[in-house]
């Protein structure tokens, strides 16, 4: 145990814990952080948060369901007093004050290739070049060629020679085999939230990459994620540690609060058109069964 996260209307980082420190000595500091006393203080830890059980102040960190570089949300309780005099919030030289930066999409072209733009954007440090697009397409292509047993039709939904043709068109869409290769070329965790089931799904998170960036996915739009800081020379930060979770948490929320706003497409019932022959379609699997019966792959959202 060394360090805790602490979360009360900005973000704190509380050091030189060991997992002997009792309760009463977390709660104690994080008075000295956040103005509320002991008695007044509910923690909660994980996602979706739980509340800690801090009734017997002896306890030590190590019997809590807590590890170093955890976040932690600090709630005042209501029902008991917020404040004593023995505490401020101006906390000692001990603890590091931060102020909580924000997570933040930004909107990419609805062009058939925001996936690649996206990935593109957060890999590069926050560069938006929607021509890049094609690069990345024939890229993916040599990847896929160079090893036709692993990328096989079974793999694929077709053969290895017809995925590389497909794939290099500008009228078709990225998924999850191309975003798997991208994040084994890049060597870095890709993380893509989707807003409509509010769920995480991490690419590459077995391979020991030290590196992470962040994609939000509404079903059929892919944006990426960058973290803003309050000071306006600060540039906005793209790639994260492996081991920054408290991100993790942000882009859940993100996409919580867009789900509940409906920001987000269901691709079982979506309308769409066939930009070549004009014919209109509901949903992802009747577009596919079109793509299928004339090859007509360009799609409109209407």
């Amino acid at each position: 145990m060394e360090t805790l996260h602490i979360i009360y209307s900005e973000s704190f980082t509380v050091e030189g814990l060991s997992s002997r420190t009792r309760v009463r000595e977390l709660q104690g500091q994080i008075a000295a952080i956040t103005g509320i006393a002991p008695g007044g203080q509910r923690i909660l830890v994980g996602y979706p948060p739980e509340c800690l059980d801090l009734s017997n102040g002896d306890t030590i960190l190590e019997d809590l369901p807590i590890q170093s570089g955890d976040m932690l949300i600090v709630e005042e309780d209501q029902t008991r007093p917020r404040s004593s005099p023995a505490f401020t919030k101006r906390g000692a030289s001990s603890y590091v004050r931060e102020t909580l930066p924000v997570l933040t999409r930004t909107v990419v072209p609805a062009d058939n290739s925001c996936l690649f733009t996206s990935v593109y954007y957060v890999v590069e440090g926050g560069v938006l070049n929607p021509a890049c697009a094609p690069e990345m397409r024939r890229l993916i292509a040599q990847i896929v060629a160079s090893d036709p047993d692993f990328y096989s039709e079974a793999v694929l939904g077709k053969t290895n020679q017809e995925y590389c043709d497909w794939i290099k068109r500008d009228d078709t869409w990225g998924g999850a085999i191309e975003i798997s290769i991208l994040s084994k070329f890049y060597q870095c965790e890709i993380c893509v939230v989707d807003t409509q089931t509010v769920r995480i799904d991490r690419f590459g998170e077995d391979a020991g990459y030290t590196k992470r960036v962040l994609l939000i996915y509404d079903g059929i739009h892919y944006d990426p994620l960058q973290r803003n800081f309050p000071d306006p020379d600060t540039p906005p930060l793209t790639i994260f540690s492996s081991n920054d979770d408290i991100v993790l948490v942000q882009a859940l929320e993100l996409a919580d609060e867009a789900r509940r706003r409906r920001q987000f497409t269901d691709v079982n019932r979506f309308t769409l058109r066939c930009m070549v022959c004009q014919k209109g379609l509901t949903g992802q699997a009747e577009a596919r069964e079109h793509a299928k019966e004339t090859g007509h792959t360009n799609f409109g959202e209407v």
